[in-house]
């Protein structure tokens, strides 16, 4: 087997695409390492959450609120909640029906890829059923639970219908 010279003519024309080649190939791996590469990112809170505080004669239960984000380029979901008074609370989504509607029980609720999952008094929230004696102002803790992100610590306030959402 006889070994050929290379030419530099031939090295001037592989120089480039080899470069590049090498370069990309340093790139995505450091895309990767920093979890760019279709790598869950962890569901974070958009700030402090926010319970109904109830009105007096009204049914026994009420409801929590949070804003949550997905900076992560793959979907999770809200699948349970706690809070600091013990046991699982319940979610629930409004179904619209013409110019009605009602609540009802979901399992999950989904925190969309690069989106958000808006807890609102129109939409989504979290059933909280027979709640102790709550008062106007008071923060409480809730542990918000996911499919693939970790659970996540969050704070809300106790505000009167009505009133401004903590920020």
């Amino acid at each position: 087997m006889k070994l050929q010279r290379l030419n530099p003519d031939r090295l001037a024309v592989l120089a480039p695409p080899l470069g590049a080649a090498a370069l990309a190939l340093v790139l995505l791996t450091a895309w990767t390492a920093v979890g760019g590469a279709g790598r869950a990112r962890a569901v974070e809170a958009a700030g402090p959450g926010w319970v109904l505080l109830p009105t007096a004669g009204a049914a026994p239960a009420t409801a929590a609120f949070f804003t949550l984000r997905n900076p992560g380029d793959i979907p999770d979901e809200l699948t349970s909640v706690e809070w600091e008074f013990g046991g699982r609370l319940t979610l629930k989504r409004h179904v619209h029906q013409g110019a009605a509607g009602r609540w009802e029980p979901v399992p999950t609720l989904p925190v969309p890829p690069g989106g958000e999952l808006a807890l609102t008094p129109e939409d989504a929230d979290v059933l909280i059923a027979d709640p102790p004696p709550l008062t106007a102002g008071r923060w409480l803790e809730f542990t918000l639970h996911f499919r693939h992100s970790p659970s996540l610590r969050v704070a809300a306030q106790v505000l009167p219908p009505g009133s401004a959402r903590p920020q």
